[in-house]
């Protein structure tokens, strides 16, 4: 897995990707999600980037998963705790498990692959839930 430096734009990217990719595709409604939250804006990075980030991960993962990418991939929870742990930063925590949640139900339905991803997030990261009431996340428009 490719190494971010920590607190960084493409370190949270990533954590986001990785619930894109989570029950095994990317659907059209997750980047429309993506586009509709100005997320590239709210991380700090181009949407060029973004979706850089994305390959990477997805490069990343049919390198090392353990499953064929015909199924959805399976990384360890050491590995993923250590990408989770690349974001420390509480208020871009915040940003980026709202990110996740948005694009989780951007396709109206969560799988169970997305679900354990934001609990696991939530928790890790000292969040009581993975509810939208448990972080804090103003859908303001970017000027």
């Amino acid at each position: 897995m490719r190494n971010y430096p920590r607190n960084s734009p493409e370190a949270a990217a990533r954590i986001v990707a990785l619930i894109m990719v989570a029950d095994g595709h990317v659907s059209r409604s997750e980047i429309t999600t993506l586009d509709r939250l100005h997320a590239s804006t709210r991380l700090g990075l181009a949407p060029a980037d973004t979706a850089r980030v994305l390959r990477g991960l997805t490069e990343d993962l049919m390198c090392s998963a353990f499953a064929p990418w015909g199924s959805s991939c399976h990384i360890s929870e050491e590995l993923l705790l250590a990408l989770l742990d690349e974001v420390d930063d509480p208020e871009l925590r915040a940003t980026t498990l709202a990110l996740c949640m948005e694009v989780a139900h951007a396709d109206a339905h969560l799988s169970g692959a997305e679900e354990s991803l934001l609990a696991m997030a939530a928790m890790h990261w000292g969040f009581q839930s993975h509810t939208a009431a448990s972080v804090r996340w103003v859908a303001a428009p970017v000027r």
